[in-house]
Formats: structure tokens, C-alpha cells, sequence
């Protein structure tokens, strides 16, 4: 039985290095005992067999995918990585298999990482922790990833902030960006870390960035998980910007300017158009509308068919045209 720690720092390629030497030694998976430095060694195990043989070849595909799950956080993924590759020496069309069980496990293993990756480059916060006048800037940041992303993720910080130093610390891994150059060591625990000047402006920021009015709480909290708030300043103030949500929803509504609908001109260009001009006294209304020859509607009615009831009447029931009853009554609604 053959026995590979995998340190924690420089995974990938401890983990590549002796999957190599396994598979060109012809080692099987149920042979070798995997773990990291964290697992209790095994008595009866020995070190990897130092040979090499021939050359095996493999899809690229699956030097991508093993070069992300050996960062996942399952004690079983390096024996899981060598399982499959000792079944793709002989069948390298495996990595399209999408029914394969074991390709279907690794794949999840895969996005997990890549998703922990995606949350870390969004939720590290930087504070300074050097004088301002010093020739280079300094700055310090916790953080608690799921896997042990902070070495695969370590080169997008390094391309983003290579104009100062920097140091991400984790329980599991820190990463140390000093004078150019960049190392890993061992995790440690949460330094006490000094407040920073500018780290109120970007609560104003976030604030003021939030619509309550597109407020989805449950995918907020997808992309936003809970576990990562506990670090970072701005989400102390989310709960109280969620309970007011409602309310600031409401004002916005209520300041908002009521513009009318595009085809309000075209209604009130007609109404404007139909608008009755009489100006003359209230008792004379009935002999105006009987004269009236504004419209064709005059030429085959026998009379006009005035309204009834009072002029300041509280409520006001409006007909369409007449029918031949009242067009012969003069009366409405006698029909």
C-alpha cells in the first residue's frame, strides 16, 4: 500500500507530480492512500514509488478540471482525481461522457471551487494598515473561504493590486504580496485590524446604491451569502436597508413625477377638437343644441335630444347616441 500526503501549499502540482509517478508505475487506485497534511498518517504505507516510465497522455480537459479540484475541501478528492484518471489512460473519450458518475462528481467538485474563487475576488476587503507616506502602500484582509481558494485565486489579486503590498489571511492558507514578490505560508488566526478612513465612504457608496424597489432577498443571499457577511463592513447596515425596503419603495413611488401615458395627446387633440365653445345663458342650452349642425348626425334625425335634470345635479348618467324612440320623443332614455 503506497501512501501521498499533499501539502498545502503548492497542491496542484504535488498532486499532479505524484499522479505521475503512480500511473507510470503502473500503481492502482485502490492501492494508494490519499490525504493532506491535516489527515492522521498511515502506519503501514509507504512513499510513492520514484520511477518513471512511459509518457501517458490525457485531454487537457482534465488537467483544467483536476487543477481546480484538488483546491475543494473533500478528503476524497485526490483519490477520487486518480480514480478517474487511471480509468481515462484507456478511454480518454470519458471526459465528454456526461452520464459518468464519476466525471458528474468531479465536474460539481470543479464549480464549487470556481464559485468559491468568484466570492472571494468580490467579498475581500482591504485596509490599510502602513502609514499613507510610506514610498508603498500597505493593506491587510480577512478572510474565511469553503475551499482553499486562496492560492489559485491569489494571481487575480496580484494583477489588480501589483502597485502595493497586500496580504490576504485565512484559517487555511495566507497569501503575502511584499516588494513584488509574491509567497503563501500557514493560516492563522483573525489579526486585529485598523479601522480604515476611506471604509465610510464605501458604506455611503453601498447605501445609496441600493434600490428597495428591486429588493429580491433570497437572491441577494445567493450571490451574497450570509457566511461572508461577518467580514465584510457594509453588511452590518443590510438588514435595517432590507426592514425599511418597503417604506423607501413607497416614497420613491410617491415623489415620483406621474407623466401621462404617449397616447394622451392624441386623446386630448380630440377632445380639444369636440369641446363645446357655448358660452351663452344655461336656460337658451336646449334651443342652441336643436339648431345644432355641427355634425352629419343632424341630417337624418327628426330632433336633437337634449339632456334632463338639473344643471348642478351631484351625479351625471351619459347614454350613447338616440334611438328612433327618443329621436322621435325628444327625451332620452325613453327607448
Amino acid at each position: 500500500m503506497y501512501r501521498a500526503v499533499m501539502p498545502k501549499i503548492g497542491t496542484a502540482q504535488a498532486w499532479r507530480d505524484a499522479a505521475r509517478q503512480f500511473l507510470a508505475a503502473g500503481v492502482p487506485p485502490e492501492a494508494i492512500l490519499w490525504g493532506d497534511t491535516s489527515t492522521a498518517p498511515d502506519l503501514f504505507g509507504v512513499a510513492s514509488p520514484m520511477q518513471t516510465g512511459g509518457q501517458v497522455t490525457v485531454p487537457r480537459s482534465f488537467i483544467s478540471m483536476a487543477s481546480s479540484v484538488v483546491w475543494h475541501s473533500d478528503p476524497e478528492r485526490f483519490a477520487r482525481l486518480y480514480a478517474f484518471l487511471w480509468r481515462l489512460k484507456d478511454a480518454p473519450h470519458l471526459m465528454t461522457d456526461r452520464g459518468d458518475a464519476d466525471l458528474s462528481r468531479l465536474r460539481r467538485m470543479e464549480k464549487n471551487v470556481h464559485r468559491c474563487q468568484h466570492k472571494m475576488k468580490a467579498f475581500v476587503r482591504f485596509r490599510e494598515i502602513g502609514p499613507p507616506e510610506a514610498p508603498r502602500r500597505s493593506f491587510a484582509a480577512w478572510f474565511e473561504p469553503t475551499y482553499h481558494t486562496v492560492e489559485p485565486t491569489a494571481d487575480f489579486f496580484l494583477r489588480r493590486f501589483s502597485d502595493m503590498d497586500w496580504r490576504i489571511l485565512t484559517p487555511d492558507v495566507c497569501a503575502i504580496f511584499e516588494g513584488g514578490k509574491l509567497t503563501f505560508r500557514e493560516g492563522e488566526e483573525k489579526p486585529a485590524l485598523p479601522e480604515d478612513a476611506s471604509e465610510q465612504l464605501w458604506i455611503t457608496y453601498f447605501q445609496n446604491i441600493f434600490n428597495p424597489a428591486r429588493l429580491m432577498v433570497k437572491a441577494m443571499q445567493s450571490e451574497m451569502p450570509k457566511k461572508y457577511w461577518k467580514n465584510m463592513p457594509e453588511a452590518a447596515h443590510i438588514p435595517q436597508m432590507i426592514a425599511d425596503a418597503p417604506a423607501r419603495a413607497r416614497a420613491m413611488a410617491e415623489a415620483a413625477p406621474s407623466l401621462p401615458p404617449a397616447r394622451m395627446a392624441q386623446v386630448q387633440a380630440q377632445l380639444a377638437a369636440h369641446q363645446s365653445a357655448w358660452e351663452g345663458p344655461k336656460d337658451s342650452l336646449a334651443k342652441d343644441i336643436a339648431a345644432c349642425t355641427r355634425c352629419p348626425l343632424h341630417c337624418n334625425a327628426t330632433q336633437a335630444v337634449p339632456g334632463e335634470g338639473p344643471m348642478d345635479a351631484d351625479l351625471m348618467i351619459v347614454g350613447e347616441q338616440p334611438g328612433d324612440q327618443e329621436d322621435l320623443s325628444g327625451r332620452p332614455f325613453v327607448g
